[in-house]
């Protein structure tokens, strides 16, 4: 998830650019760029880092007589966060530029067709791709060439082009990537990923839809459709928010809008994968042979955290399709133990920002005993992700709330990827099996973002009585049991409420003891295959007059005769209910934490990345 800004106008467009990335900064701060159209020529400043480090070598540029430009602040996908990956990117002659967000999934075979041709390509991106097809298709019309190279490309793009032969002119095109342009009063002409990097200079935005091009100039805008060619009529938005609140996209806090990022994320992580024609899954970074995956003898899967609830839930996916012995360990424990690894043992490192310092100490003692090394990990050029043998990443984009949510979701769909990717290099899969779990799996983000506000408006209700509790307990059994865990760690991480998570079948060796009329009981209760089990534990709690939560499948109306409050979920493939699940648990927290008052984004005694011991 990157962050672009363009300008055509009267202003000066160093400025302009420097802000709007500076109001972008949260959707990327691997590295920045700026590019502009001086005289007969593009001026292009890049570097890798924060934006900061950016504005230090722009110096005197600030004030260029230049009115026409593009910036980008990167969160890297495909590459390293170094300068020569950092945008924008220019094509062959130097004389056209291209800034991206989003994810180009047929690259690899554009790039070998356009390198037989003569281009060379100076970046490991899949965005210089653009640059050199758009200079590939150019002869007069710019406009012509983007649509043109765009009916070629597969993937998602929020997209900026300007060239020196097209003086003040930008194109903006996007398709499954946010882009929305901006009108200035005096005839200004904006684009951007976000309407933060617009509020200084106008409220009046145009949202672009899917498959839509805008050619921007001084003074004029036009959208066209790229299905038909044809002129578009859009609708000029006035928009009534502070800055404060742009940033969040309106949201009240990051968390929040991070939760309802989570369709995205999940369709990000996934995007190019799997081929839901044929069932294969193909993850290239994973960088080991199939024989090597074939003479594995156990998984290691090592995290912290709500990581580590990932690697949980993975577990009973890997063992259940590809059919090898799963070890989860929390790594502050997997670094001291006397670990039992060697060559046939495969170690799995998930973090969000690969950086944890116990999970780094982990994957070192495992691959001095000689295991491979991979890394589920959400930050392009990380310390693990350079460690380790190969990375799976997520896509999650930058999550500013410190609880991770979208984070935590991203991890579950790269995981559950991973378990494809096992049991069809050892063969425990038929690849029709493959494609329709595929398939489920690309079918829970649309899903998700069905749901999510039904889900959040019952739970604002829901939670009028239960805010104020001390306790709280989170029960599931099976595959959803670590989804249990990960609602007890939300819910105590931001509203300081006291939370645990348990194994329903657990609750009567011990725990029950802490069940009477003051204490709420989250209970997953899905209709798989655990359900009567996960009943009779629901008739035991309330036996002792457990004030209980039920989240179960739609049409189920046993539980109704249990408790008034349940939340009911569509039916899916049992496998896809741990992602399903986790949104109303976060919900809850959510706003049981708002409710109380609490610092949603930032709870005290936290950190978004854990770097020391």
């Amino acid at each position: 998830m990157c962050g672009i800004v363009g300008y055509a106008g009267n202003r000066r467009v160093v400025p302009v650019l420097l802000e709007g990335l500076r109001r972008l900064e949260y959707r990327g701060y691997d590295s920045a760029g700026i590019v502009y159209q001086e005289n007969d020529q593009l001026t292009k400043y890049r570097c890798e880092g924060k934006l900061s480090r950016l504005e230090g070598i722009v110096g005197d540029a600030i004030v260029a007589d230049a009115h026409t430009g593009l910036g980008h602040t990167r969160w890297a996908t495909h590459g390293a966060p170094t300068t020569e990956n950092a945008h924008p990117h220019t094509d062959c002659s130097g004389r056209l530029v291209v800034v991206h967000n989003g994810i180009i999934e047929n690259y690899h075979s554009l790039r070998e067709e356009l390198k037989d041709k003569g281009h060379q390509f100076t970046s490991e991106t899949d965005t210089e791709v653009l640059a050199h097809l758009i200079e590939e298709n150019l002869v007069d019309d710019l406009v012509a060439a983007v649509k043109k190279s765009l009916d070629r490309v597969e993937g998602s793009y929020a997209l900026g082009v300007m060239s020196v032969d097209f003086p003040g002119q930008l194109i903006a095109a996007r398709n499954q990537s946010p882009l929305v342009l901006g009108v200035e009063n005096d005839g200004g002409t904006f684009m951007a990923s976000d309407i933060p990097a617009l509020l200084p200079y106008t409220k009046n935005v145009i949202f672009l839809e899917d498959e839509e091009l805008a050619l921007l100039e001084h003074g004029s805008y036009r959208v066209i459709s790229l299905r038909s060619g044809e002129q578009l009529d859009k609708t000029i938005t006035e928009i009534d928010w502070n800055a404060a609140m742009a940033e969040k996209a309106g949201y009240k806090h990051f968390m929040l809008k991070e939760i309802f990022e989570q369709p995205q994320a999940i369709t990000n992580t996934v995007s190019g994968r799997i081929n839901i024609e044929t069932g294969e899954v193909v993850l290239p970074e994973i960088n080991l042979t199939e024989k090597q995956f074939q003479n594995i003898d156990r998984i290691f899967l090592v995290a912290c955290g709500t990581s580590w609830h990932a690697a949980l839930v993975a577990k009973y996916w890997i063992e259940k399709y590809a059919r090898i012995p799963v070890e989860v360990d929390i790594a502050s424990e997997f670094r001291y133990r006397s670990l039992l690894v060697d060559e046939r043992v495969l170690t799995v490192a998930i973090s969000q920002s690969g950086e944890t310092a116990d999970t780094l100490a982990g994957i070192r003692r495992a691959r001095k005993l000689g295991s491979r090394v991979i890394t589920i990990c959400n930050v392009v050029g990380s310390t693990m992700t350079r460690e380790a043998d190969g990375t799976l990443y997520t896509h999650a984009g930058p999550e500013i709330g410190v609880a991770s949510t979208k984070a935590f979701i991203s991890q579950l769909a790269a995981l559950f990827l991973f378990t494809l990717y096992l049991s069809q290099v050892r063969d425990t899969m038929s690849s029709e099996q493959r494609r329709k779990l595929g398939q489920d799996l690309i079918d829970i983000a649309r899903t998700v973002e069905q749901e999510l506000p039904r889900i959040r408006e019952q739970i604002s209700e829901m939670i009028e009585t239960f805010y104020d509790c001390r306790d709280f307990l989170f029960v599931g059994r099976g595959v959803n049991f670590p989804i249990a865990l990960e609602g007890a760690l939300k819910l105590k991480e931001i509203s300081y409420i006291h939370a645990e998570g348990y194994a329903a079948g657990e609750l009567k060796h011990g725990p029950i003891a802490l069940i009477d009329k003051e204490m709420p009981i989250f209970a997953v209760t899905p209709k798989d295959s655990v359900y009567q089990k996960t009943i009779s534990n629901v008739e035991e709690i309330k036996a002792r007059q457990g004030r209980l939560i039920l989240l179960g499948t739609e049409g189920d109306t046993h539980l109704n005769n249990i408790t008034s409050d349940v939340i009911f979920m569509p039916k899916v493939h049992e496998d896809m209910n741990p992602i399903l699940y986790t949104i109303p648990a976060q919900l809850l927290s959510y706003e049981i934490a708002t409710r109380r008052g609490c610092d949603v984004d930032q709870p005290r005694n936290l950190a978004k990345s854990v770097t020391v011991e």
